[in-house]
């Protein structure tokens, strides 16, 4: 069965960078990935594409045609692939009954919040078998500004109720979020979308006018009870490898190592076994209903070390590398020392 993930956000959220690097983690792990372009005006990819939309359409090509904008010119696009689906259908086929694909969407917040080419490509992606979860990618910044929190909230809140999918909203950059000053309260009340009353006095303060519309969205936010955030340093391994198991757990994956890969400790060791039965039953329940481990799991080791305390965590990591880095050179030299070796008892 393949999984896959729909990645969605405004533009500049760093989509293509997230989906960069997926790419290079799942590949350090071995894992198989693969990387679908749905954006027609990208023309510059980061990542290796294994499907890409420009071979369909291009954003280009249509406002020179049609004299259409470059909004209009978008959604013309995504309506020319819901009536040419099959093309990206036998393309996804190629890759595997098992692939796991990531859709690289574009940056028009209207494709996933009401317009209705990109859920009806969803629901046929569903029925040919993808298990599939939205991962709407939001600036962190935003939540330096109790205005723009509250906008993003809204924005999520609509995604979530037009996609239709598993929902996993995220905050990136969150390593950049000291550049635009100081939290009004600490990063859990944000990602966890506590008590938004709180903010009543920064939203009446920037606009008095329109006191009683802020906490009347605030209240729908709050009645819906749906919105949450993890959070993303795309080059910290920590954090992307949280933010997978995050989504591993919307979707039900569960990955199963190839059987000449190293067997974690309690695993059936059995490479003749069938995939579903290599990794042990405890694995697979932990990865389901239990809760998630793992350096900086805990939204407040992500403040301490990107907002509290960056500058320290920032010199311990040098050392660290530092001394990997060492580590390595001292291994490659014996390795070459024990080579040289061997040749002379040749000789």
């Amino acid at each position: 069965m393949p999984f896959g993930e729909i990645v969605v956000g405004s533009p500049g959220s760093g989509k293509s960078t997230y989906c960069y690097g997926k790419h290079q983690l799942f590949t350090a792990l071995n894992r198989p990935i693969s990387i679908v372009n749905l954006d027609p005006a990208n023309d510059n990819i980061p990542y290796p594409c294994a499907i890409d939309i420009a071979s369909l359409i291009t954003l280009h090509d249509v406002m020179e045609e049609h004299r259409l904008g470059p909004n209009g010119g978008m959604l013309y696009c995504m309506e020319y692939l819901e009536a040419n689906y099959d093309w990206l259908e036998d393309r996804l086929k190629e890759l595997g009954k098992d692939a796991y694909v990531l859709f690289d969407l574009p940056g028009q917040v209207e494709l996933s919040t009401n317009h209705h080419s990109l859920k009806k490509i969803i629901e046929k992606l569903g029925k040919s078998g993808f298990r599939l979860a939205a991962v709407h990618l939001c600036d962190a910044h935003y939540v330096t500004d109790a205005a723009k929190y509250v906008s993003v909230l809204l924005l999520s809140l609509r995604a979530m109720l037009h996609l239709e999918l598993p929902h996993i909203n995220v905050l990136s950059k969150i390593d950049l979020l000291t550049q635009y000053g100081d939290l009004d309260f600490s990063l859990d009340y944000y990602t966890e979308v506590q008590d938004l009353s709180y903010l009543e006095n920064a939203l009446s303060s920037a606009s008095p006018r329109y006191a009683k519309l802020n906490m009347a969205i605030c209240e729908l936010i709050e009645d819906y009870s749906l919105v949450g955030f993890e959070t993303l340093a795309v080059e910290d391994k920590h954090s992307m490898l949280n933010l997978t198991r995050a989504i591993d757990r919307a979707t039900g994956y569960v990955f199963v190592p190839p059987a000449d890969g190293k067997v974690p400790e309690g695993a059936i060791n059995d490479p003749t076994a069938a995939g579903t039965a290599r990794p042990n039953t405890f694995a697979l329940m932990s990865s389901a209903v239990g809760p998630r481990v793992g350096v900086r799991s805990d939204v407040r080791e992500v403040q301490e070390r990107w907002v509290d305390a960056r500058e320290e965590w920032d010199a311990y990591e040098r050392v660290q590398w530092r001394r990997e880095g060492e580590a390595l050179r001292q291994a490659a030299g014996e390795v070459e020392k024990q080579r040289k070796l061997n040749i002379r008892e040749r000789k």
